[in-house]
C-alpha cells in the first residue's frame, strides 16, 4: 500500500532555498516536516512542486492541477511574497488565487497548511520610504491568507509573529530565505500545529544543523557583491513603481497623513475578502 502524500506548493521558500544538501540542490522545511509527521521516516511521501519565483496565480494555475492529480492527504500552500515584489500587484488577484487553490484542495479532502510571512522590505533592511509600501502589501497578503485558511479550516502558522524570525541566524545570506536553522524551525512550527490537531505522530524535526550557520561577514559580502543584483533581477518591473511609491510615502509622511495610505490598503483588502463571498466576483478577479 502506497504511503499517503504530502504535496508542497509555493515558491523558493518551500522549494528549500537556504538549506542546501551535499551534491547540490535543496532540502527545506517541507522535507524536514514530511519525515516527522509519521511514526517512521517514509510514512509520508513528499512531492515538492514549489518553484522559485512563483506567484499566487502560478500556484493556482500550474501547481494546483498537478497537486490534485496526486490525491494528497496533506498540502502546503505558502506563497505571496513574490507577488508583493511585482509592479502589477493587486491584493484582489492574490486573494482570488489563494481562495481558489485552498478551496479546491479542501474540497478534495486534503489538510492545507498556510503561513503568514515576514515582509521582504524589513528582511532586506530597506529604508523606510521603500520598506513601508512593501510592508503594506505583505500585511494585505497575510490578512488574506489568514482569512482564507480560517474559511476552509486549514492549519495556519503565524510565521511572521514567531520570535525566531528576528534572529539573524535563522536566515541565509540573502536575508529572504531561511537558513538551515530557519527551515528546521519552520518545520517544527508546522509540526506543532499538526500535533495540536492530532495530525502528526512523530517527534519534531531536530534542531541539530548539518552545515555551518551563516555569518555576518558572509551576509555583508553577499549584499555587496551579489545582493543588489539579486534584488534587481527579481523586481526589475517593480523598481520604477517602488520609487514612485517611496516618493508618495515621503510626501504623505511630510504632510502627516501616512495613515491615509494604510487606510486605502486596508479598504482594498476588505474589498478583496468581501469578493470571495461572491463566487462570480472572485471568478472575475481571477480571470
Amino acid at each position: 500500500m502506497a504511503a499517503p502524500r504530502f504535496v508542497a506548493l509555493g515558491d523558493s521558500l518551500t522549494e528549500g532555498l537556504g538549506d542546501p544538501v551535499a551534491g547540490g540542490g535543496w532540502r527545506g522545511w517541507a522535507a524536514l516536516l514530511a519525515d516527522a509527521v509519521g511514526e517512521r521516516t517514509g510514512d509520508l511521501e513528499l512531492v515538492n512542486l514549489a518553484r522559485s519565483g512563483a506567484l499566487a496565480g502560478d500556484v493556482a494555475e500550474r501547481q494546483l492541477p498537478a497537486a490534485r492529480a496526486l490525491a494528497p492527504r496533506l498540502v502546503s500552500l505558502v506563497v505571496g511574497a513574490n507577488d508583493t515584489l511585482r509592479a502589477a500587484f493587486t491584493i484582489e488577484r492574490v486573494a482570488a488565487a489563494l481562495d481558489h487553490a485552498h478551496g479546491a484542495l479542501s474540497a478534495d479532502g486534503a489538510v492545507v497548511l498556510t503561513a503568514c510571512l515576514p515582509d521582504p522590505g524589513r528582511m532586506l533592511g530597506l529604508p523606510g520610504p521603500l520598506a513601508r509600501p512593501l510592508a503594506r502589501r505583505m500585511r494585505a497578503v497575510n490578512t488574506v491568507v489568514h482569512a482564507v485558511s480560517a474559511r476552509y479550516g486549514g492549519v495556519h502558522l503565524h510565521l511572521a509573529d514567531h520570535s525566531w524570525v528576528a534572529d539573524r541566524a535563522s536566515w541565509s545570506v540573502d536575508r529572504l530565505h531561511p537558513s538551515e536553522r530557519g527551515h528546521r524551525l519552520l518545520a517544527r512550527g508546522f509540526h506543532a500545529a499538526l500535533v495540536e490537531r492530532g495530525l502528526a505522530a512523530g517527534p519534531p524535526p531536530a534542531l541539530d544543523l548539518d552545515g555551518p550557520p551563516p555569518t555576518r561577514t558572509g551576509s555583508a559580502v553577499w549584499m555587496a557583491t551579489r545582493g543588489t543584483r539579486w534584488v534587481a533581477d527579481r523586481c526589475t518591473d517593480l523598481l520604477p513603481g517602488l520609487l514612485a511609491l517611496a516618493v508618495q510615502e515621503c510626501r504623505y509622511g511630510l504632510a502627516g497623513s501616512g495613515r491615509l495610505l494604510d487606510a486605502a490598503a486596508d479598504r482594498a483588502t476588505r474589498t478583496a475578502l468581501a469578493a470571495l463571498a461572491d463566487p462570480k466576483g472572485a471568478a472575475t478577479m481571477a480571470g
